[in-house]
């Protein structure tokens, strides 16, 4: 990340609230990363993240951890995959990830330092770090003009 702000979020929900503020702001076309470690809470981000895209909240938001990728219709597709347990980027390249990059929707990934080949330069980056049980330090940067336009309107409306 070439630029590091960061949050705070003490509890599931606020986790959740961060991420749907960041749907809202999100455009077709974007990529985001989440990177933390097993239970820091990235899968609540994106739960948050398809509220505010408009994902029907009836629509359970899991990890696509044996999947690979979860596609959601909202305002957006919200297209959420999980690097966990890719072998290789070979598995990456065979399942067309690649594909999922357009303007229809928005790409949102789980552990991007495993295939970080696989993302485009430019995007959006998030890490959470755990505090306590329940606070979380969310750290957000990127790359390029949407990155830092995402960044300046997450700080001016959180909170």
């Amino acid at each position: 990340m070439s630029r590091d702000r960061s949050l705070v979020s003490r509890s599931p929900d606020e986790t959740r609230r961060l991420g749907a503020l960041l749907g809202e702001l999100l455009e077709g076309g974007d990529v985001v990363s989440v990177s933390g470690e097993l239970g820091a809470g990235k899968t609540c981000l994106v739960q948050g993240i398809a509220r505010g895209l408009g994902v029907d909240p009836s629509v359970p938001i899991t990890s696509p951890t044996f999947t690979l990728v979860g596609e959601y219709p909202g305002r957006l597709a919200l297209r959420h995959a999980d690097f966990y347990r890719v072998e290789s980027y070979a598995r990456l390249d065979d399942a067309g990830f690649q594909d999922l990059f357009d303007e229809s929707g928005v790409l949102v990934v789980e552990w991007p330092e495993l295939f970080p080949e696989a993302l485009p330069q430019e995007r959006f980056a998030i890490a959470i770090e755990l505090v306590s049980e329940c606070e979380r330090r969310v750290r957000f940067g990127g790359v390029g003009r949407r990155a830092a336009q995402i960044e300046r309107r997450i700080l001016e409306r959180w909170r």
